[in-house]
Protein backbone atom coordinates (compact mmCIF):
# COMPACT_ATOMS: atom_id res chain seq x y z
CA UNK A 1 0.00 0.00 0.00
CA UNK A 2 0.93 3.22 -0.89
CA UNK A 3 0.53 6.91 0.47
CA UNK A 4 2.08 10.12 1.99
CA UNK A 5 4.34 9.54 4.42
CA UNK A 6 5.45 12.89 5.29
CA UNK A 7 4.08 16.64 4.60
CA UNK A 8 5.93 20.12 4.16
CA UNK A 9 5.28 23.28 3.11
CA UNK A 10 6.64 27.48 2.89
CA UNK A 11 5.03 30.40 2.51
CA UNK A 12 7.17 33.86 2.44
CA UNK A 13 6.63 36.05 5.04
CA UNK A 14 6.29 38.66 2.81
CA UNK A 15 2.84 40.08 1.78
CA UNK A 16 1.25 42.70 -1.18
CA UNK A 17 -2.04 43.75 -0.38
CA UNK A 18 -4.60 43.47 -3.31
CA UNK A 19 -5.53 47.40 -2.26
CA UNK A 20 -2.03 48.75 -2.88
CA UNK A 21 -2.01 47.89 -6.01
CA UNK A 22 -5.82 48.94 -6.80
CA UNK A 23 -4.52 52.29 -5.92
CA UNK A 24 -1.44 52.36 -7.98
CA UNK A 25 -3.78 51.50 -10.69
CA UNK A 26 -6.74 54.23 -9.41
CA UNK A 27 -9.29 50.86 -9.65
CA UNK A 28 -10.72 49.21 -6.33
CA UNK A 29 -9.44 46.25 -5.02
CA UNK A 30 -11.45 43.61 -1.91
CA UNK A 31 -9.88 42.90 1.09
CA UNK A 32 -6.67 39.89 0.57
CA UNK A 33 -2.86 39.70 0.12
CA UNK A 34 -0.74 37.64 -2.04
CA UNK A 35 2.13 36.09 -0.63
CA UNK A 36 5.94 37.50 -2.28
CA UNK A 37 8.84 36.11 -2.47
CA UNK A 38 11.86 37.90 -0.74
CA UNK A 39 14.31 39.15 -3.35
CA UNK A 40 16.89 36.19 -2.85
CA UNK A 41 13.70 33.68 -2.86
CA UNK A 42 13.21 31.78 -6.12
CA UNK A 43 11.59 28.79 -7.53
CA UNK A 44 14.81 26.43 -5.66
CA UNK A 45 14.95 28.33 -2.51
CA UNK A 46 11.23 27.75 -2.33
CA UNK A 47 11.49 24.22 -3.06
CA UNK A 48 14.48 23.60 -0.39
CA UNK A 49 12.39 25.25 2.59
CA UNK A 50 9.21 23.22 1.86
CA UNK A 51 11.27 19.70 1.46
CA UNK A 52 13.28 20.22 4.51
CA UNK A 53 9.99 21.10 6.58
CA UNK A 54 8.94 17.68 4.81
CA UNK A 55 12.09 15.73 6.10
CA UNK A 56 11.79 16.74 9.70
CA UNK A 57 9.90 13.68 10.26
CA UNK A 58 11.55 11.35 7.41
CA UNK A 59 13.57 8.65 8.47
CA UNK A 60 15.93 6.73 6.03
CA UNK A 61 18.01 8.10 2.63
CA UNK A 62 15.59 9.25 -0.35
CA UNK A 63 15.65 7.30 -3.31
CA UNK A 64 14.01 9.59 -5.28
CA UNK A 65 13.38 13.77 -5.38
CA UNK A 66 10.92 14.96 -7.78
CA UNK A 67 11.44 19.01 -8.31
CA UNK A 68 7.55 20.22 -9.82
CA UNK A 69 7.63 24.08 -11.47
CA UNK A 70 6.63 26.30 -14.05
CA UNK A 71 9.16 28.62 -12.49
CA UNK A 72 12.52 26.79 -12.13
CA UNK A 73 15.21 29.30 -12.81
CA UNK A 74 17.38 27.02 -15.14
CA UNK A 75 15.98 25.57 -18.32
CA UNK A 76 18.69 23.36 -19.22
CA UNK A 77 20.18 22.48 -15.89
CA UNK A 78 18.27 19.96 -13.51
CA UNK A 79 16.97 21.90 -10.97
CA UNK A 80 15.94 18.84 -8.74
CA UNK A 81 19.57 18.26 -7.80
CA UNK A 82 20.16 21.55 -6.72
CA UNK A 83 17.05 20.72 -4.62
CA UNK A 84 18.89 17.08 -3.49
CA UNK A 85 22.31 18.78 -2.54
CA UNK A 86 20.82 21.38 -0.05
CA UNK A 87 18.28 19.01 1.51
CA UNK A 88 21.22 16.61 1.49
CA UNK A 89 19.99 13.12 0.65
CA UNK A 90 21.98 11.23 2.01
CA UNK A 91 22.13 8.47 -1.06
CA UNK A 92 23.92 9.25 -4.36
CA UNK A 93 21.89 6.65 -5.94
CA UNK A 94 18.67 8.79 -5.36
CA UNK A 95 17.32 9.69 -8.73
CA UNK A 96 15.98 13.44 -9.33
CA UNK A 97 13.99 14.59 -12.03
CA UNK A 98 12.32 17.86 -13.09
CA UNK A 99 8.53 18.23 -14.07
CA UNK A 100 7.79 21.56 -15.56
CA UNK A 101 5.85 23.50 -18.34
CA UNK A 102 2.33 22.75 -17.05
CA UNK A 103 0.15 23.92 -13.82
CA UNK A 104 -0.51 20.06 -13.44
CA UNK A 105 3.57 19.65 -13.08
CA UNK A 106 2.86 18.65 -9.41
CA UNK A 107 0.17 16.11 -9.47
CA UNK A 108 2.26 14.13 -12.37
CA UNK A 109 5.13 13.78 -10.51
CA UNK A 110 3.16 13.08 -7.64
CA UNK A 111 1.44 10.09 -9.31
CA UNK A 112 4.85 8.91 -11.07
CA UNK A 113 6.56 9.06 -7.18
CA UNK A 114 3.45 6.67 -6.45
CA UNK A 115 3.99 4.37 -9.92
CA UNK A 116 7.94 4.34 -8.73
CA UNK A 117 7.30 2.95 -5.28
CA UNK A 118 4.09 0.85 -5.81
CA UNK A 119 6.33 -1.28 -8.16
CA UNK A 120 9.24 -1.11 -5.11
CA UNK A 121 11.75 0.60 -7.20
CA UNK A 122 12.11 2.91 -4.22
CA UNK A 123 10.94 3.02 -0.71
CA UNK A 124 10.17 6.55 -0.83
CA UNK A 125 10.43 9.55 -3.00
CA UNK A 126 9.86 13.62 -2.18
CA UNK A 127 7.85 15.00 -4.50
CA UNK A 128 8.41 19.50 -4.13
CA UNK A 129 6.34 21.83 -5.85
CA UNK A 130 6.98 25.70 -6.56
CA UNK A 131 6.07 28.80 -8.49
CA UNK A 132 7.07 32.47 -8.64
CA UNK A 133 4.80 33.54 -11.04
CA UNK A 134 5.15 36.76 -12.44
CA UNK A 135 2.00 38.89 -13.85
CA UNK A 136 2.06 42.18 -16.03
CA UNK A 137 1.80 44.87 -14.34
CA UNK A 138 -1.85 46.42 -14.24
CA UNK A 139 -3.04 43.10 -15.31
CA UNK A 140 -5.31 40.76 -13.17
CA UNK A 141 -2.40 37.77 -12.77
CA UNK A 142 -0.64 40.93 -10.62
CA UNK A 143 -3.00 40.35 -7.64
CA UNK A 144 -4.00 36.57 -7.64
CA UNK A 145 -0.78 35.19 -8.57
CA UNK A 146 1.55 34.42 -5.12
CA UNK A 147 4.34 32.36 -4.00
CA UNK A 148 4.90 29.48 -2.48
CA UNK A 149 6.14 25.84 -2.21
CA UNK A 150 4.88 22.26 -1.16
CA UNK A 151 6.55 19.12 -0.42
CA UNK A 152 5.02 15.36 -0.15
CA UNK A 153 7.03 12.70 0.87
CA UNK A 154 5.60 9.32 -1.22
CA UNK A 155 6.42 6.11 0.46
CA UNK A 156 4.71 2.40 1.69
CA UNK A 157 5.14 2.81 5.26
CA UNK A 158 4.26 4.77 8.53
CA UNK A 159 1.79 6.58 6.50
CA UNK A 160 -0.79 9.48 6.96
CA UNK A 161 -2.55 9.14 4.07
CA UNK A 162 -3.69 6.23 1.81
CA UNK A 163 -3.94 5.90 -1.70
CA UNK A 164 -7.22 4.49 -2.68
CA UNK A 165 -7.85 5.55 -6.16
CA UNK A 166 -7.13 7.58 -9.41
CA UNK A 167 -7.78 8.62 -12.51
CA UNK A 168 -6.67 11.09 -15.11
CA UNK A 169 -6.81 12.33 -18.52
CA UNK A 170 -4.85 14.50 -21.12
CA UNK A 171 -6.64 17.49 -23.46
CA UNK A 172 -5.03 19.66 -25.49
CA UNK A 173 -6.54 23.33 -23.94
CA UNK A 174 -5.31 26.36 -24.38
CA UNK A 175 -6.22 28.58 -21.28
CA UNK A 176 -2.82 29.91 -20.09
CA UNK A 177 0.49 29.97 -21.33
CA UNK A 178 3.67 31.22 -21.72
CA UNK A 179 6.02 30.96 -24.32
CA UNK A 180 10.06 30.70 -24.22
CA UNK A 181 10.29 34.59 -25.05
CA UNK A 182 7.21 35.64 -22.97
CA UNK A 183 7.95 37.36 -19.55
CA UNK A 184 4.49 37.16 -18.53
CA UNK A 185 1.24 34.85 -18.03
CA UNK A 186 -0.71 35.21 -21.21
CA UNK A 187 -4.39 34.20 -20.87
CA UNK A 188 -7.45 33.37 -22.95
CA UNK A 189 -10.54 35.25 -22.14
CA UNK A 190 -12.18 34.21 -18.90
CA UNK A 191 -15.45 32.93 -19.69
CA UNK A 192 -14.51 30.38 -22.88
CA UNK A 193 -11.96 29.03 -20.17
CA UNK A 194 -14.54 28.41 -17.36
CA UNK A 195 -17.42 26.94 -20.00
CA UNK A 196 -15.62 25.14 -22.75
CA UNK A 197 -12.43 24.07 -20.62
CA UNK A 198 -12.10 24.00 -16.51
CA UNK A 199 -15.60 23.22 -15.25
CA UNK A 200 -16.34 20.16 -17.88
CA UNK A 201 -12.60 18.99 -17.23
CA UNK A 202 -12.99 18.85 -13.75
CA UNK A 203 -16.62 17.82 -14.06
CA UNK A 204 -16.16 15.17 -15.74
CA UNK A 205 -12.93 13.54 -14.38
CA UNK A 206 -14.08 13.79 -10.72
CA UNK A 207 -17.64 12.23 -11.46
CA UNK A 208 -15.46 9.67 -13.45
CA UNK A 209 -13.19 9.03 -10.20
CA UNK A 210 -15.83 8.40 -7.99
CA UNK A 211 -17.89 6.45 -10.78
CA UNK A 212 -15.13 4.02 -10.50
CA UNK A 213 -14.99 3.84 -7.00
CA UNK A 214 -17.95 3.76 -6.23
CA UNK A 215 -18.28 6.88 -3.56
CA UNK A 216 -20.98 9.61 -3.64
CA UNK A 217 -20.75 13.12 -2.75
CA UNK A 218 -21.13 12.47 1.32
CA UNK A 219 -18.55 9.73 1.61
CA UNK A 220 -16.13 12.88 1.22
CA UNK A 221 -14.65 14.59 4.44
CA UNK A 222 -12.77 17.81 1.97
CA UNK A 223 -12.44 18.02 -1.43
CA UNK A 224 -9.21 19.63 -2.97
CA UNK A 225 -8.90 21.20 -6.16
CA UNK A 226 -6.64 24.01 -8.33
CA UNK A 227 -8.79 27.02 -9.85
CA UNK A 228 -7.03 29.67 -11.22
CA UNK A 229 -8.73 32.09 -9.20
CA UNK A 230 -11.28 32.55 -6.60
CA UNK A 231 -14.21 32.85 -8.50
CA UNK A 232 -13.65 30.17 -10.58
CA UNK A 233 -13.08 27.87 -7.93
CA UNK A 234 -16.52 28.84 -5.72
CA UNK A 235 -18.16 28.10 -9.59
CA UNK A 236 -16.67 24.62 -9.73
CA UNK A 237 -17.18 23.65 -5.92
CA UNK A 238 -20.90 24.41 -6.80
CA UNK A 239 -21.07 22.60 -10.07
CA UNK A 240 -19.99 19.53 -8.28
CA UNK A 241 -22.48 19.46 -5.75
CA UNK A 242 -20.59 19.47 -2.57
CA UNK A 243 -20.91 21.37 0.81
CA UNK A 244 -19.63 24.35 1.61
CA UNK A 245 -17.94 22.93 4.31
CA UNK A 246 -16.72 20.03 2.24
CA UNK A 247 -14.58 22.35 -0.12
CA UNK A 248 -11.31 23.35 1.17
CA UNK A 249 -10.12 26.51 1.35
CA UNK A 250 -7.40 27.22 -1.47
CA UNK A 251 -5.84 30.56 0.60
CA UNK A 252 -6.44 32.43 -2.79
CA UNK A 253 -7.47 35.74 -0.80
CA UNK A 254 -4.23 35.16 1.86
CA UNK A 255 -1.43 33.52 -0.14
CA UNK A 256 -2.47 33.72 -3.75
CA UNK A 257 -2.93 30.88 -7.07
CA UNK A 258 0.76 29.88 -6.03
CA UNK A 259 1.00 27.87 -9.41
CA UNK A 260 2.36 23.97 -9.66
CA UNK A 261 2.00 24.30 -5.59
CA UNK A 262 -1.50 25.57 -5.38
CA UNK A 263 -3.21 21.84 -5.16
CA UNK A 264 -0.31 20.52 -2.70
CA UNK A 265 -0.64 23.54 -0.26
CA UNK A 266 -4.34 23.09 0.15
CA UNK A 267 -3.87 19.15 0.12
CA UNK A 268 -1.69 19.78 3.28
CA UNK A 269 -4.16 22.08 5.30
CA UNK A 270 -6.85 19.33 4.42
CA UNK A 271 -4.76 16.33 5.66
CA UNK A 272 -3.70 18.69 8.71
CA UNK A 273 -7.68 19.43 9.69
CA UNK A 274 -8.11 15.45 8.83
CA UNK A 275 -9.41 12.70 11.16
CA UNK A 276 -8.55 9.08 11.03
CA UNK A 277 -10.98 7.90 8.24
CA UNK A 278 -11.78 10.58 6.31
CA UNK A 279 -11.65 10.68 2.34
CA UNK A 280 -9.67 13.61 1.15
CA UNK A 281 -10.80 13.73 -3.08
CA UNK A 282 -7.73 15.80 -5.27
CA UNK A 283 -8.14 16.96 -8.59
CA UNK A 284 -5.68 19.25 -10.26
CA UNK A 285 -6.18 20.55 -14.01
CA UNK A 286 -4.03 22.10 -16.81
CA UNK A 287 -3.85 19.89 -19.97
CA UNK A 288 -5.74 17.56 -18.36
CA UNK A 289 -6.87 16.26 -14.86
CA UNK A 290 -5.85 14.21 -12.18
CA UNK A 291 -8.09 13.03 -10.16
CA UNK A 292 -6.73 11.15 -6.75
CA UNK A 293 -8.50 9.73 -3.91
CA UNK A 294 -7.10 9.45 -0.48
CA UNK A 295 -7.79 7.81 2.70
CA UNK A 296 -6.99 9.56 6.05
CA UNK A 297 -4.92 7.28 8.44
CA UNK A 298 -4.93 7.01 12.26
CA UNK A 299 -1.50 8.94 11.84
CA UNK A 300 -3.27 11.57 10.48
CA UNK A 301 -3.55 13.22 13.82
CA UNK A 302 0.12 13.90 14.51
CA UNK A 303 -0.07 16.96 12.14
CA UNK A 304 -2.10 18.68 14.04
CA UNK A 305 0.62 18.73 16.87
CA UNK A 306 2.87 19.39 14.50
CA UNK A 307 3.63 23.28 12.46
CA UNK A 308 0.76 23.84 10.90
CA UNK A 309 -0.63 25.84 8.13
CA UNK A 310 -1.82 28.57 10.16
CA UNK A 311 1.56 28.54 11.76
CA UNK A 312 3.03 28.98 8.01
CA UNK A 313 0.42 31.70 7.30
CA UNK A 314 1.49 33.87 10.69
CA UNK A 315 4.02 36.68 11.54
CA UNK A 316 4.39 38.07 8.09
CA UNK A 317 5.89 41.25 6.87
CA UNK A 318 4.20 43.78 4.39
CA UNK A 319 6.08 44.88 1.11
CA UNK A 320 5.18 47.75 -0.52
CA UNK A 321 4.41 47.76 -4.69
CA UNK A 322 7.65 49.71 -5.33
CA UNK A 323 9.78 46.70 -3.94
CA UNK A 324 8.04 44.13 -5.25
CA UNK A 325 8.40 45.68 -8.68
CA UNK A 326 12.24 46.09 -7.84
CA UNK A 327 12.43 42.47 -6.28
CA UNK A 328 11.49 41.28 -9.70
CA UNK A 329 13.39 43.20 -11.41
CA UNK A 330 10.15 45.20 -13.07
CA UNK A 331 11.57 48.77 -12.94
CA UNK A 332 14.69 50.04 -13.28
CA UNK A 333 16.36 51.60 -9.98
CA UNK A 334 19.94 53.41 -9.77
CA UNK A 335 22.44 50.54 -9.30
CA UNK A 336 24.73 50.32 -6.09
CA UNK A 337 28.15 52.99 -7.51
CA UNK A 338 30.35 50.51 -4.90
CA UNK A 339 32.15 47.17 -6.47
CA UNK A 340 30.01 44.24 -7.20
CA UNK A 341 30.62 41.06 -5.52
CA UNK A 342 32.92 38.60 -7.50
CA UNK A 343 31.51 35.55 -8.56
CA UNK A 344 32.94 32.68 -7.28
CA UNK A 345 35.03 30.42 -10.14
CA UNK A 346 33.08 26.80 -11.39
CA UNK A 347 36.18 24.97 -9.95
CA UNK A 348 35.97 26.44 -6.90
CA UNK A 349 32.06 26.14 -6.50
CA UNK A 350 32.99 22.25 -7.31
CA UNK A 351 35.68 21.95 -4.72
CA UNK A 352 33.42 23.71 -2.52
CA UNK A 353 29.73 21.75 -3.20
CA UNK A 354 29.39 20.38 0.22
CA UNK A 355 30.01 23.98 1.65
CA UNK A 356 27.61 25.61 -0.80
CA UNK A 357 25.01 23.01 -1.18
CA UNK A 358 24.40 21.89 2.17
CA UNK A 359 26.56 23.78 4.46
CA UNK A 360 29.17 21.55 5.96
CA UNK A 361 32.13 21.66 8.12
CA UNK A 362 34.17 19.75 9.90
CA UNK A 363 34.02 18.68 13.81
CA UNK A 364 37.75 17.90 15.61
CA UNK A 365 38.09 13.74 16.04
CA UNK A 366 40.37 15.03 19.27
CA UNK A 367 38.31 17.66 21.08
CA UNK A 368 35.18 17.67 19.47
CA UNK A 369 34.86 21.17 18.57
CA UNK A 370 32.99 21.60 15.36
CA UNK A 371 34.28 24.68 12.87
CA UNK A 372 33.97 25.63 9.32
CA UNK A 373 35.40 28.04 7.16
CA UNK A 374 33.76 31.18 6.08
CA UNK A 375 34.44 31.20 2.49
CA UNK A 376 33.99 26.75 2.56
CA UNK A 377 37.67 26.16 2.15
CA UNK A 378 39.16 23.18 3.67
CA UNK A 379 39.76 23.26 7.54
CA UNK A 380 43.15 21.63 8.52
CA UNK A 381 44.09 23.15 11.93
CA UNK A 382 41.52 22.56 14.64
CA UNK A 383 40.61 26.52 16.11
CA UNK A 384 40.33 24.87 19.31
CA UNK A 385 43.28 21.81 19.95
CA UNK A 386 45.67 22.61 17.26
CA UNK A 387 44.94 19.22 15.92
CA UNK A 388 45.92 18.73 12.38
CA UNK A 389 44.16 17.13 9.73
CA UNK A 390 42.18 14.65 12.40
CA UNK A 391 38.23 15.75 11.09
CA UNK A 392 34.76 14.25 10.27
CA UNK A 393 32.22 15.63 8.30
CA UNK A 394 29.80 17.79 10.39
CA UNK A 395 26.45 19.50 9.02
CA UNK A 396 25.87 23.62 10.02
CA UNK A 397 22.13 23.73 7.58
CA UNK A 398 19.78 22.05 10.43
CA UNK A 399 21.38 23.47 13.55
CA UNK A 400 20.02 26.02 15.19
CA UNK A 401 21.69 29.21 16.97
CA UNK A 402 21.89 32.62 18.31
CA UNK A 403 23.36 35.79 16.73
CA UNK A 404 27.00 37.03 18.67
CA UNK A 405 26.99 39.77 16.63
CA UNK A 406 26.33 42.25 14.08
CA UNK A 407 26.37 44.82 11.62
CA UNK A 408 23.79 47.25 9.90
CA UNK A 409 25.24 47.86 6.16
CA UNK A 410 23.61 50.89 4.74
CA UNK A 411 25.99 50.63 1.24
CA UNK A 412 25.62 46.76 0.51
CA UNK A 413 24.16 46.72 -2.66
CA UNK A 414 21.09 44.69 -1.58
CA UNK A 415 17.13 44.46 -2.80
CA UNK A 416 16.27 45.23 0.53
CA UNK A 417 18.51 47.60 2.66
CA UNK A 418 20.20 47.81 4.45
CA UNK A 419 22.66 44.89 4.44
CA UNK A 420 23.14 43.00 7.36
CA UNK A 421 25.72 40.64 8.56
CA UNK A 422 26.45 38.53 11.81
CA UNK A 423 28.30 36.51 13.44
CA UNK A 424 26.36 33.36 14.29
CA UNK A 425 27.17 30.95 17.12
CA UNK A 426 25.74 27.18 16.73
CA UNK A 427 24.09 25.20 19.05
CA UNK A 428 26.57 22.32 19.91
CA UNK A 429 29.78 24.37 18.38
CA UNK A 430 30.94 26.43 15.30
CA UNK A 431 30.65 29.98 14.39
CA UNK A 432 29.85 31.59 10.93
CA UNK A 433 30.32 34.72 9.32
CA UNK A 434 27.10 35.11 6.97
CA UNK A 435 24.07 37.33 5.87
CA UNK A 436 20.85 37.68 7.51
CA UNK A 437 17.50 37.79 5.74
CA UNK A 438 14.01 37.79 6.70
CA UNK A 439 14.36 40.77 9.24
CA UNK A 440 13.67 44.18 10.39
CA UNK A 441 16.88 46.09 11.54
CA UNK A 442 15.29 47.61 13.69
CA UNK A 443 14.58 44.74 15.68
CA UNK A 444 17.67 42.85 15.45
CA UNK A 445 20.03 41.97 18.49
CA UNK A 446 23.04 40.67 20.20
CA UNK A 447 21.16 36.74 21.00
CA UNK A 448 18.47 36.49 19.01
CA UNK A 449 17.58 32.75 17.91
CA UNK A 450 18.28 32.02 14.42
CA UNK A 451 18.32 29.37 11.81
CA UNK A 452 19.77 28.78 8.59
CA UNK A 453 18.19 29.28 5.51
CA UNK A 454 18.90 28.38 1.42
CA UNK A 455 18.81 31.57 -0.53
CA UNK A 456 20.19 33.36 -3.41
CA UNK A 457 23.32 35.04 -2.90
CA UNK A 458 24.44 36.48 -6.29
CA UNK A 459 23.45 36.08 -10.22
CA UNK A 460 26.17 36.70 -12.61
CA UNK A 461 27.92 35.52 -15.88
CA UNK A 462 24.61 33.07 -16.19
CA UNK A 463 24.95 31.22 -12.92
CA UNK A 464 22.75 31.53 -10.00
CA UNK A 465 24.88 31.23 -6.65
CA UNK A 466 22.73 29.90 -4.04
CA UNK A 467 24.51 29.81 -0.48
CA UNK A 468 22.94 29.69 3.48
CA UNK A 469 21.54 32.92 5.24
CA UNK A 470 20.59 33.10 8.97
CA UNK A 471 17.12 34.03 9.38
CA UNK A 472 15.35 34.93 12.55
CA UNK A 473 13.45 31.49 14.51
CA UNK A 474 10.38 31.21 16.35
CA UNK A 475 10.13 35.48 15.82
CA UNK A 476 10.84 37.84 13.20
CA UNK A 477 12.84 40.18 13.71
CA UNK A 478 10.61 43.58 13.32
CA UNK A 479 8.25 45.40 15.03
Amino acid sequence: MVGISSVGAYIPIYRLKWKEIGAMWGGKAPDGERAVAGYDEDAITLAVAAALDCMRTTKGALDGLYCASTTSPYREKQNAAIIAGAVDVGNVECRTADFAHSLRAASIAVRAAFDTVNSASARQVLVTASDCRVGAPKSKFEQILGDGAAALMIGSEDLLATLEGEYSVFREFTDLWRTQNDAFIQSAEGRFIEEAGYVPLMRESIAELMRRYTITPGDIAKVVFYAHDGRSHASIAKALGFEKSQVQDPLYSRVGNTGSAAALITLIAALEEAAPGDRILFANCGDGCDALLFRATERVSELRTARTMKDRLSGTIPVSYGKYLEWRDLITVETPSLPERSEPSLSSRWRERRTISSLYGVRCLKCGAPQIHPNGQAVRVCVACQAKDEFEMYKFSDRTGKLFTYSIDHLQPTKNPPGLNGVVDFDGGGRLVCELTDYDPACARVGMPVEMTFRKLSQGEGIVNYFWKAKPRNELARP
